[in-house]
């Protein structure tokens, strides 16, 4: 199968773990052993990746530093693109054959610039910060940050992706069995000026709803969004919460699930789903294997079907049970 496999920031960079270089490699080698399984399974890969944590991490080491060092929010997309897609080629390189093709390609995804997510900033980026360092940092940079437990965190905005710019040559690696890490991010935000030319602009899109978008164009038979929890739960956080196992696009709202994690995957799931014949899977790294089989995860199937439930023990679909609605 050609799958789209989304790498979540947080699959990449656990919460709590230091932002160093070293973490960062020893989590991208860990992820590269769930890609390479796909690989060696017989699959076509395509990986995307998030970089909240990295393009976050970049920004305030800018900020601490000279005014003149401050660089935006495209900048330093393009700049996490390479960094995090250089690791995931080096370390996938290491487990697969040496003839195996593996390139990362900087990606530039069309945004409209009348988008009202520029004037609604809900993308968190970097590490949480107490709250005098927010106040801070809002005062002398002019930043928006939302609460985030007893921390605060920045957020910025997530406008929706129109177009891949590199799509075609994507197309053309993918055609030819290269193994293609791109759209890094969410992509680098562009926009079209009068002209038609184009420009950077201050957001970060969201990485699963480009994975999405990439997917679809691509024509690709599933999408995988990897991340640090191993499902989509019903009553998420509460004691009667239950693996959704499997369920259609249309019985899935975006709107119900937070709009800084799982809602991005629910929408992006949602929207591939829509075509029939094709599934999208939402869960965990090292359960990829198993996501595509039915066997851990959730799957999103196109139409109406009601939800397939599994306690949070349970992990094989003999083992759940129907319900009406979500």
């Amino acid at each position: 199968m050609r799958i789209v496999v989304a790498l979540g920031g947080n699959a990449l960079l656990k919460r709590g773990e230091p932002m160093t270089a070293e973490q960062q490699r020893t989590n991208v080698r860990h992820a590269a052993k769930s890609l390479a399984e796909l690989v060696e399974a017989g699959h076509q890969i395509v990986i995307t990746h998030g970089n909240g944590p990295q393009v976050g991490l970049l920004a305030l080491q800018a900020a601490a530093g000279p005014p003149d060092g401050v660089h935006p929010l495209d900048l330093l997309g393009a700049q996490t693109e390479g960094m995090i897609g250089y690791l995931i080629e080096q370390e996938l390189g290491n487990l697969l054959p040496d003839d195996a093709m593996i390139a990362t390609l900087l990606t530039q995804v069309r945004v409209d610039a009348e988008d009202p997510a520029f004037g609604d900033p809900t993308k968190p980026i970097g590490a949480s910060v107490d709250e005098l360092t927010a106040e801070h940092m809002t005062a002398h940079r002019g930043w928006t940050f939302a609460p985030e437990g007893a921390r605060w965190r920045r957020v910025v905005p997530s406008p929706l992706p129109r177009e891949i710019l590199e799509l075609r040559v994507i197309r053309m690696l993918v055609e030819r069995d290269v193994v293609v890490i791109c759209t890094g991010g969410g992509g680098i935000p562009v926009v079209a000026r009068a002209d038609g030319s184009l420009i950077g602009v201050e957001a970060v899109i969201d990485k699963d709803r480009a994975s999405g978008l990439l997917a679809d164009q691509l024509k690709a038979d599933m999408l995988l969004l990897l991340t640090d929890v191993d499902a989509v739960y019903a009553n998420f956080g509460e004691p009667d919460a239950e693996r959704i196992a499997s369920v259609g696009s249309e019985n899935l709202n975006p709107d119900d699930y937070a709009k800084g994690s799982m809602g991005p995957k629910i929408a992006a799931a949602k929207m591939f789903a829509t075509s029939k014949g094709r599934a999208a899977g939402i869960g965990r790294l090292e359960d990829a294997i198993a996501i595509i089989a039915g066997h851990a995860g959730t799957r999103v199937k196109h139409g109406v079907e009601p939800a397939r439930y599994c306690s949070p023990s349970t992990h094989r679909l003999p083992g759940c049970r129907d319900h009406l609605t979500l």
